[in-house]
């Protein structure tokens, strides 16, 4: 008898033979509603998700049968990790999937910024031809500083080091980890040499809202301001704040505290109106890993791990 899988999120099909092929029965649902999740979890040896399901400790608990929960990303922050390990299932995620989409959108959206791409592509298609408004800035030369250097931080310094800038990175958990695309720093020196910034790490009770005023106040300099990792760990306010007052020259954001607009307080709605107004910030939709090739790179990063699991 083979063992059940629960897709309860959209993926790319190629899930499905990829997990076949490893002798599992898979059932794809991904209009499931938690409802019915939770009604049929106890049938099922492993579930996949993205971060439409919410894994708290009533689903586990409904799931008696799992051993495994696999997230087709990188963020675990929809899984309550603690009460998933005390009940003996295997977490596992695949940032490796989609790492390098990851880099190359902070990329581009840092090259973006620095040469007023947006405003420029606005403004030429009303004939608005302004050259002397739009002249950018250069990447080389600039001290870039990475706070997080795990998989997506990792492959953003890869992407930069063509540009003869110098990048520096801080991680809390890890220790001795420069390489030839990034120098480890103290949390001193990060704050004293940044000149770009850019987030690669996790949301939890430690990094939300870690990007506070006073965080922002620690920068002997100005700065730039990449953001790819997770919205909540910059509040609007702050984020509104700092670039008012000069303290942000600019910002990429891929995310933002409040990603669903119909969830937003009304301070909040406020403010994200007002960044809107801001010409040196650029948003996107939350896709710097949702490419083409990530959606099927995940699913057999995925797939090898579960493999892995299995033969254990």
């Amino acid at each position: 008898m083979k063992n059940k899988v629960l897709i309860s999120d959209a993926m790319h099909p190629s899930i499905i033979p990829t997990l076949s092929e490893l002798n599992f029965e898979v059932d794809y649902f991904p209009e499931i509603t938690r409802e019915k999740i939770l009604d049929s979890l106890h049938h099922y040896y492993g579930l996949i998700i993205r971060s439409k399901t919410v894994i708290d400790r009533e689903l586990i608990d409904c799931g008696r049968n799992l051993k495994f929960i696999a997230r087709a990303g990188a963020g675990l922050d929809q899984i309550d990790i603690d009460y998933t390990t005390k009940k003996a299932i295997e977490i596992i995620n695949a940032p490796e999937g989609n790492k390098d989409a990851v880099g190359e959108h902070a990329i581009g959206m840092l090259l973006a910024l620095f040469n007023h791409m947006v405003r420029a592509d606005r403004q030429v298609r009303v004939k608005n031809w302004q050259r002397e408004q739009n002249r950018g800035i250069e990447l080389h030369g600039k001290t870039v500083g990475l706070v997080g250097y795990g998989n997506m931080g990792q492959a953003f310094a890869k992407r930069l080091s063509g540009f003869d800038c110098e990048v520096i990175a801080y991680d809390k958990y890890k220790k001795g980890f420069s390489d030839n695309f990034a120098r480890e720093v103290t949390l001193g020196e990060l704050y004293e040499k940044t000149q770009i910034l850019s987030f690669h790490i996790p949301l939890n009770s430690e990094t939300r809202h870690l990007a506070n005023e006073e965080y922002f106040r620690n920068f002997n300099q100005n700065i730039y301001l990449i953001n790819t990792a997770r919205g909540e760990i910059i509040p609007l306010k702050t984020l509104l704040n700092q670039l008012l007052s000069g303290k942000i020259r600019g910002a990429a954001l891929d995310v933002l505290e409040v990603e669903k607009f119909q969830n937003l307080s009304d301070e909040q709605n406020l403010i994200l109106n007002e960044l809107f107004k801001l010409d040196n910030v650029i948003f996107t939709p939350h896709v710097a890993g949702w490419s083409e090739e990530s959606y099927i790179k995940i699913n057999q990063t995925l797939a090898k791990k579960i493999k892995l699991l299995k033969l254990a």
